[in-house]
């Protein structure tokens, strides 16, 4: 999905000769702490409300505290995980969507693109979650694939990432079965390293053990 077809709330943008306070209580009111600046429909930048707070006079029209404007933007033909990812490095509230022509054509919330990032990987849908952990010379899709194939389910998405610390890749494995536990014997008797697990059969044996527990202290 490209950011120009994303559904997304009415923001307001701001404009040079907005004051401070202008800008504040529109924040405020749209409950962001960012907003895009325009001069007439061109994209001139975005500023902060921590930017926007320390200005001296509240009074001062946002032309003043040009050298706080940040050039931050996603074109509109652009993958809307591109956004995501510059809203989470910059850790901005909203983000600007621009054209070719650097014409302001959509704001769109943090909030709201998290909501789509959760539908894009599907997790409102029932399933289990895998991480691998491997070095990137022994990462494998196809192999991968065929051992999650064997027990009967399919991977509805899969990322890798590299540790900072280990310098290792971690592969994320969404399966749309939500137990898992045969998936993980499988992949741990082809000496793959699980990092993490989340399935419903983990949740029932949490259950079971504090059922077990309980029944060990009545006994007592």
């Amino acid at each position: 999905m490209l950011t120009r077809e994303l559904p997304s709330q009415s923001l307001p943008c701001l404009h040079l000769e907005d004051k401070v306070y202008q800008a504040l209580q529109l924040m405020n009111d749209n409950h962001v702490t960012h907003l895009p600046i325009v001069e007439g429909d061109k994209y001139v930048g975005i500023i902060s409300e921590d930017d926007l707070l320390q200005a001296e006079n509240d009074n001062s029209e946002l032309n003043t505290l040009q050298q706080s404007f940040a050039n931050t933007s996603v074109k509109e033909d652009e993958h809307f995980l591109k956004a995501v990812q510059l809203a989470a490095e910059n850790g901005l509230s909203v983000v600007p969507v621009v054209n070719t022509e650097n014409d302001l054509v959509a704001t769109i919330a943090y909030s709201d693109l998290l909501k789509h990032a959760s539908e894009f990987m599907s997790l409102n849908e029932p399933g289990g979650l895998i991480v691998l952990e491997m070095e990137s010379n022994q990462y494998s899709f196809n192999e991968i694939s065929k051992l999650v194939e064997t027990n009967d389910a399919q991977i509805t998405q899969l990322n890798t990432s590299n540790d900072p610390e280990t310098g290792l890749m971690q592969v994320t494995i969404r399966i749309n079965k939500p137990e898992v536990s045969d998936i993980v014997a499988t992949f741990q008797r082809y000496d793959y390293t699980i990092k993490h697990y989340f399935g419903e059969e983990l949740y029932v044996n949490e259950l079971r053990s504090n059922y077990d527990n309980l029944m060990n202290y009545l006994k007592i």
